[in-house]
């Protein structure tokens, strides 16, 4: 087992690591009308299944979108998507009803940091 040394690394985890959970963002343009549709399901956590059954479509076409998703993004897994879906959700989303709009709390998205 490792142990911890007493000077933690404080630095961002994501620069640490070199995530970078925006990535993608202006990639969003790529995608159809449909792609982000399944997108902005996907972020929900939805399975495969409850997304077909969401979308009324079958299974296997739910993950062909999610493929092409995860390509035209330039993400490598379906979670680093969903991620993205639930980081973007308010460009992805247009119920003009959405909590996303009404929350005067939460953060409007505004795009990578130019630090």
């Amino acid at each position: 087992m490792t142990e911890r040394s007493d000077t933690a690394d404080t630095s961002c985890a994501y620069r640490r690591t070199g995530a970078d959970p925006v990535r993608g963002i202006g990639r969003l343009k790529r995608l159809t009308g449909r792609e982000r549709e399944v997108l902005l399901l996907l972020g929900t956590g939805l399975g495969n299944r409850a997304l077909a059954r969401e979308l009324g479509i079958a299974e296997r076409t739910v993950k062909a979108h999610i493929a092409r998703i995860v390509e035209k993004l330039e993400q490598q897994t379906r979670l680093q998507a969903a991620v993205l879906s639930v980081i973007a959700h308010e460009v992805l989303c247009v119920d003009c009803h959405c909590a996303c709009r009404q929350d005067p709390l939460r953060p409007a998205f505004r795009g990578p940091s130019a630090a």
